[in-house]
């Protein structure tokens, strides 16, 4: 265990029934945290819960759609059932996988309300579902998950995430005072299980010769920021939005 201040603590995971949530989820346990894996996916949700607890660690997996304010506040009340409040939040859960492909001007207004429900609101009704708990417990750490895809102008995928910086930024304003803090990781160009589905070879090697850290990324590259945002080491560290992307983007 290497990061103090998560041990003991209870930490709850969107999406974490695979890819960056699931090793988010295996890397929270690891260091100690009790681990509420949050996953609409049953299948995928309950098997990262038992893998953790046959690891020896502390897990509960809670269905979950963080676009419903329901399940949102049945999620932490879960959290608090089970293992007394909640500590860290890591809104991890977004459309991308199945995300449909389609432009701006022509993409179903219906699906363009459902994906922004999720990959932006569901991001702040888990904290206001959250954050009560975190202010009883003496504070915490609410980590946004945003993308370099936000300051790539990519259709509404790149403008959720650019919405999910404003909203690190203010919640991170609004929650300073209770001692909770709000910074955002944002990955960059990751392998296959964290992406949509796998490029072309040519593209990937394109894409790779880019970047000054010549590869994808991998879902537990993200790992060790994650922790050390929620960690004691970040006490003095809200509202920014860190880049974990091999040197993608490089902004002065």
């Amino acid at each position: 265990m290497g990061f103090d201040g998560i041990e003991g603590k209870v930490a709850i995971i969107t999406g974490a029934g695979g890819g960056i949530g699931e090793a988010y989820a295996r890397g929270f346990a690891r260091e100690g945290a009790k681990v509420v894996v949050a996953e609409i996916d049953k299948e995928g949700g309950e098997r990262v819960a038992e893998a953790i607890r046959k690891s020896g660690g502390e897990a509960v997996f809670v269905k979950t759609d963080v676009g419903s304010e329901d399940s949102t506040a049945a999620a932490a009340q879960a959290a608090i059932d089970a293992f007394g409040g909640i500590d860290f939040l890591v809104n991890n859960a977004a459309i991308f996988k199945d995300m449909k492909l389609s432009s701006l001007l022509q993409v179903e207004w219906d699906y363009y309300k459902h994906f922004m429900n999720v990959n932006v609101d569901g991001a702040l009704l888990m904290a206001r579902a959250c954050w009560g708990s975190m202010k009883q417990r003496g504070g915490g750490s609410i980590v946004n998950q945003s993308s370099t895809a936000a300051y790539m102008g990519v259709g509404y995928y790149g403008m959720s995430k650019l919405a999910i910086n404003g909203l690190t930024q203010a919640l991170a304003r609004q929650l300073g005072p209770h001692n909770i803090r709000g910074p955002s990781l944002a990955p960059g160009p990751a392998a296959r299980e964290a992406r949509r589905k796998e490029p072309p070879v040519e593209y990937q090697k394109q894409l790779v010769a880019t970047l000054p850290l010549s590869r994808l990324g991998q879902p537990e590259d993200m790992v060790g920021t994650c922790l050390f945002l929620c960690s004691s080491a970040s006490a003095w560290v809200t509202g920014q939005v860190i880049a974990v992307d091999g040197g993608q983007v490089v902004r002065a």
